[in-house]
Formats: C-alpha cells, sequence, structure tokens
C-alpha cells in the first residue's frame, strides 16, 4: 500500500546480529524518533539505558532466560517507565508529587510502550532489526542494581538491536477479522480453527517438522501458569502502587 505499512508489516524479531555496530548518530536518531511518539499530557513518562558494559550485559543475559543476544547484540537498550522526572518537575516548581495511582502506572507503562515501538520502526527503516527483551522482568530487582534504577522507575523490557545476521519466517499474526470490531465488542471465533491451522503450519517449517503446536494451545499453556508473581511486590516497593 506505502512503504511505511510495508515497512510495519515487514517486521520480525531479529536475534543474531552481524558484528558491525551501530554509529552513535544512529542511535540518537533512533531515540529522537522514539521521543516523537504520542505521550499523556506530555508527561514523556520513559528513559532508556543504552547498556554497554560487557559483564552487565551478561548479567542481564543470563537473568532473562538466558538469551545470549542480549549479550552479543551490537546495541541493547533498556526501556524503563518513568515518574521520576515528573517528580523532579514538582520538586522545580516547590510542590509535592502525589504518587502510587494505578492511572500513573499505566500512563508510564503506555508512554514507554509508544516510545519503543517508535524506536523498533526508526531502527528497521535504517536497516536494523531486533527483538523486545520481556524477560528483565524475571529479576527486576537486579536489572535496577546493575543499572542504578532509582524508584518510581521500573525496567520494562530490554531491546537488541544490530544488523540482522538471519531471515526469520514471519509469525501469523491474527487476521483483522478475529481483531476489528464494528460499533461494540464482539467475541468472533470463526477463523479461529483457520487461525490455529496457519500457526500448526508455521511451527513446522520453522521446526523441520518437529514441533506441533497451535495459537490456543500455545497461549493455554502460558494463561494457565502464574506470570512473573513478584512483579506486584516489586513494583509497589517502586512506589507504582495501585489506589
Amino acid at each position: 500500500m506505502n512503504q511505511v505499512i510495508d515497512l510495519l508489516k515487514n517486521h520480525r524479531s531479529i536475534r543474531k546480529f552481524k558484528p558491525e555496530t551501530v554509529s552513535i548518530e544512529k542511535v540518537h536518531a533512533i531515540i529522537e524518533a522514539a521521543g516523537w511518539a504520542a505521550t499523556s499530557n506530555f508527561i514523556q513518562a520513559y528513559t532508556v539505558i543504552h547498556v554497554k558494559n560487557k559483564k552487565t550485559r551478561k548479567q542481564i543475559a543470563d537473568l532473562a532466560g538466558p538469551q545470549p543476544w542480549v549479550e552479543t547484540s551490537p546495541l541493547f537498550l533498556v526501556f524503563c517507565a518513568d515518574l521520576k522526572r515528573a517528580q523532579t518537575a514538582c520538586l522545580y516548581e516547590n510542590k509535592e508529587m502525589v504518587s502510587g495511582y494505578t492511572e500513573q502506572f499505566i500512563i508510564s507503562t503506555v508512554d514507554v510502550a509508544l516510545a519503543a515501538q517508535n524506536a523498533m520502526i526508526a531502527a528497521e527503516s535504517l536497516g536494523l532489526g531486533g527483538v523486545y527483551i520481556g524477560g528483565i522482568r524475571n529479576d527486576p530487582e537486579t536489572v535496577c542494581k546493575l543499572l542504578k534504577i532509582p524508584d518510581h522507575v521500573y525496567p520494562t523490557f530490554g531491546m537488541c538491536l544490530g544488523y540482522p545476521d538471519e531471515n526469520q519466517e514471519q509469525k501469523p499474526r491474527l487476521p483483522v477479522s478475529m481483531v476489528l470490531n464494528d460499533e461494540y465488542y464482539q467475541e468472533s471465533n470463526t477463523d479461529l480453527e483457520k487461525y490455529n491451522a496457519i500457526c500448526k503450519a508455521y511451527y513446522q517449517n520453522r521446526s523441520n517438522s518437529s514441533r506441533e503446536d497451535t495459537w490456543t494451545h500455545q497461549i493455554s499453556v502460558m494463561m494457565t501458569s502464574p506470570a512473573r508473581p513478584h512483579m506486584k511486590a516489586f513494583l509497589k516497593k517502586r512506589g507504582f502502587e495501585f489506589k
């Protein structure tokens, strides 16, 4: 349809990279593009940490999975939901920020996600590829210690970027018919069986027929097990309570 839509529809997770470094000019361009994402009430509630230290990256790679591409990718960024800067703005105006409200948590989390997606799209437009690393939330306390992250900030996810050294097949997405509703919420499963068949074929092809899986099976396994139950206590400790 157009180049932007083509770029968006060409996204795939890249975990294997060429050794070529990403210039600091491109890094700055990517982060500047991230900054032009929509932001709630102009808060811009995010900070990005460029992690260069190999020892630190190895520790994060291990606690995240392990996910060795965190250590080996030319560029590794940690995207943080950040209300500390808003607190600083309040102090600058001799005011005290109220904190701990669920809406503040939502605002900061949405802000950082929007900025990160802008960053990924900008990187891909420059010929880079990458993958998000939600695994840093396996042990967010250690990540905070390693990166000296203060209260009112939490590491939301990481991002590996670099020049792709693989051509991954795209994982099929839900069809528009299952996502787009007219006028009101409507749960439609008419295309679910067809989508399961597409996903099954994808996994069979990717694994040389050694993996049989469907979307519903994969999601049912994930959603019937506790998901990082430590996060609530961690967020409360960080100042992200749920009032």
